[in-house]
């Protein structure tokens, strides 16, 4: 990557960083996916001491290595939402449990310059998570999904985000195959629940890492 470009995005970051704070966000800038780590690991959550941790559905969130790291920490107590071994109804439970945990770990489908966070879920357990819940939550994002306001992240997350999501969630819709969105009725849809986040309530509560490198999706 030039120094331009990484350049270029660290004047955006900081802008939408102190955009965010001022929504009542706490909110920190990585440079990279192992800066994002080690930021989380070293400094973060060693701060809110977490006595359970969770997590809902996020490529970002494995791709910076947390949640190989996370799921094997001896020092608290994890609600592993993405173990294949529990059967259908268990795997629901977990995500209700996830709900209540001390700090839940995702991403999220667009981030708009004025330091706003738009989502869309199939379950709606991420979603439902960064409105309320959980005492803390981790919000892991890269700089791809930064838009310029509300529209344009819901134009990204239907145009973009859901269908590359049915494809490598192995999908049955008719956009795993299109790759457009149809507004179908399929059982398979993973477009049900959208959310909104103007401000962070309490101050603080949810914590943004933006990461200047392209992550997910």
């Amino acid at each position: 990557m030039s120094s331009e470009v990484k350049k270029f995005w660290n004047i955006k970051l900081e802008r939408i960083k102190e955009n965010l704070e001022e929504n009542n966000f706490e909110c920190f800038l990585a440079q990279d996916r192992y800066e994002a780590k080690e930021l989380v690991l070293n400094s973060i959550i060693p701060g809110l001491k977490p006595e359970t941790i969770s997590w809902g559905g996020s490529v970002t969130f494995k791709d910076t290595g947390l949640y190989e790291a996370l799921r094997s920490n001896q020092e608290c107590s994890v609600m592993d939402t993405y173990d294949k071994s529990a059967g259908p109804e268990a795997a629901y439970e977990l995500r209700r449990q996830a709900l209540l945990s001390d700090l839940f770990v995702c991403g999220t489908n667009a981030i708009t310059e004025q330091g706003f966070l738009v989502n869309l879920d199939m379950f709606g357990n991420r979603v439902g998570a960064i409105a309320f819940g959980p005492r803390n939550v981790l919000i892991l994002t890269g700089r791809n999904k930064v838009v310029a306001d509300i529209d344009e992240a819901m134009d990204r997350i239907k145009d973009y985000a859901a269908p590359a999501n049915t494809m490598r969630l192995d999908k049955k819709t008719p956009c795993a195959k299109t790759a457009y969105c149809h507004d179908c009725n399929s059982p398979d849809r993973i477009c049900n629940v959208w959310t909104i986040t103007e401000k962070s309530f309490p101050k603080g509560r949810i914590i943004v890492v933006l990461i200047n490198e392209d992550m997910g999706l």
